[in-house]
């Protein structure tokens, strides 16, 4: 059988069945297939894919009686990328400080769907919302298919203490602080292990997939510190212990050594950032099994923006400066340290679609290419606890991600990304 040109497959699948009812047998072959079980490329395989899941890879370029053909031989294929912290609720901006006083969550709502498409378009097809309780209703546009977007694991609102991090009214007025009342676990603000609990209980109640924690200081917030600790260890671990009852890893937000410290401790799942990282912490994720998720262009993009007067209110300003451009040298020790790696951004610090920036950035860092992609695939997908994503293998979910080029000899081959598909579907494909 023929191939179908690309453009032509795609169009030709979006309009022949809703969404939901593609069930066509397709036959991807592949130049090179990236294989992160082994960090190589395997020269010309054939993905076939029906019903959303991968049913067989094999060798040569071969289809079935009957499958739609998408020639891809010019490409290497990768299984679909996996972004372990991102913010689709908002994006980066001088405004950004005074939009919670000016938007509707609707409006929010409305705007991520955009931010949802670009992500899925530069090769992303499943992300790790880590706060924005929006994404919570965006999430569930992706799963009925009403939104085009990556599969979503939202946190919803994060946990912090008083003045922390994730605190909503950081920044107000002592009278509209007064006037709208402290926040407490219903919000995300927590003072005590039994209120930990209890926001933990809240964000299951809201339907939250992960929970997140601010465990120091932040550089975006309204705050002076980005990095002193703002957990005791009994309050990280009653976060800890609550998410495991209902089945929930929890993330870390963390900068400074002593809140990643007690963090560590209390059975966080992932530190996020790290900036402060040195020997003793690199020692105590390895003992306790801590995953690290650096955010490299997170950190490079706010050392940039700090440099423009007006960009970020002073307060944030000094923060930015200091804590941005560390982020790429601590992961490089960490690499060489042996700590677990997986891969996150902190898209919307950052602008959304560019997430395979981090991809260079990791190289830059010292991470060998196979091992970039690796901490996007498989290495993402068992933080998530999902061995269904992050592999080509038969019964895999058929997200599938293709580049002209060879990232292994090339990284910056995957800001070059122009077929992406997502349960079995095609979401884009060459113009």
């Amino acid at each position: 059988m023929q191939p179908m040109p690309l453009r032509a497959l795609a169009v030709a699948l979006a309009l022949a069945l809703p969404a939901a009812a593609q069930a066509e047998s397709l036959a991807l072959h592949c130049g090179q297939l990236f294989d992160p079980g082994s960090g190589r490329n395997l020269d010309q395989r054939t993905v076939l894919v029906e019903g959303g899941k991968v049913t067989a890879v094999r060798q040569g370029f071969e289809a079935p009686q009957g499958a739609s053909v998408v020639d891809l031989s010019d490409h290497t294929c990768s299984p679909g990328w996996i972004d372990l912290h991102v913010h689709l609720g908002g994006e980066s901006s001088p405004e950004r400080y005074s939009e919670g006083f000016r938007l509707n969550p609707e409006f929010t709502v409305l705007r991520s769907v955009e931010y949802a498409r670009r992500t899925l378009h530069a090769g992303f097809t499943t992300v790790r919302d880590l706060g924005g309780e929006t994404t919570l209703a965006l999430r569930d546009g992706v799963d009925q298919g009403w939104v085009q977007g990556p599969r979503i694991f939202a946190a919803g609102k994060s946990i912090a203490t008083t003045g922390g991090h994730a605190d909503p009214t950081n920044g107000y007025s002592h009278l509209l602080a007064d006037a709208l009342g402290e926040p407490g676990p219903a919000e995300g603000v927590v003072n005590s292990p039994e209120e930990a609990r209890q926001a933990v209980r809240q964000r299951y109640k809201e339907g939250s997939d992960v929970i997140k924690i601010t465990a120091t200081g932040g550089v975006l917030s309204y705050a002076r510190s980005g990095d002193a600790p703002q957990f005791t260890v009994d309050e990280v671990k009653a976060v800890v212990d609550a998410a495991r009852d209902y089945g929930y890893t929890v993330a870390a937000h963390a900068h400074g050594k002593e809140g990643m410290r007690r963090a560590i401790i209390g059975g966080v799942d992932t530190i996020e950032h790290g900036t402060y990282m040195d020997d003793e912490v690199f020692a105590l994720m390895k003992k306790h099994g801590t995953w690290y998720v650096p955010t490299v262009t997170a950190g490079r993009f706010v050392a940039e923006k700090a440099r423009i007067d007006g960009y970020y209110p002073e307060v944030v300003r000094p923060k930015a400066a200091r804590i941005g451009p560390q982020i790429q040298g601590t992961l490089s020790r960490a690499w060489k340290a042996g700590v677990k790696i997986a891969f996150g951004t902190d898209s919307g610090v950052s602008l959304h679609g560019e997430n395979a920036d981090e991809f260079i950035y990791m190289v830059e860092a010292g991470m060998p290419p196979a091992e970039a992609l690796r901490a996007a695939t498989v290495h993402a997908a068992r933080v998530l606890g999902r061995d269904d994503l992050g592999t080509l293998a038969p019964g895999s979910i058929a997200d599938i991600v293709a580049m002209p080029g060879d990232p292994l000899q090339d990284i910056a081959v995957v800001k070059k990304v122009d077929f992406v598909m997502k349960d079995g579907k095609v979401v884009r494909a060459p113009e």
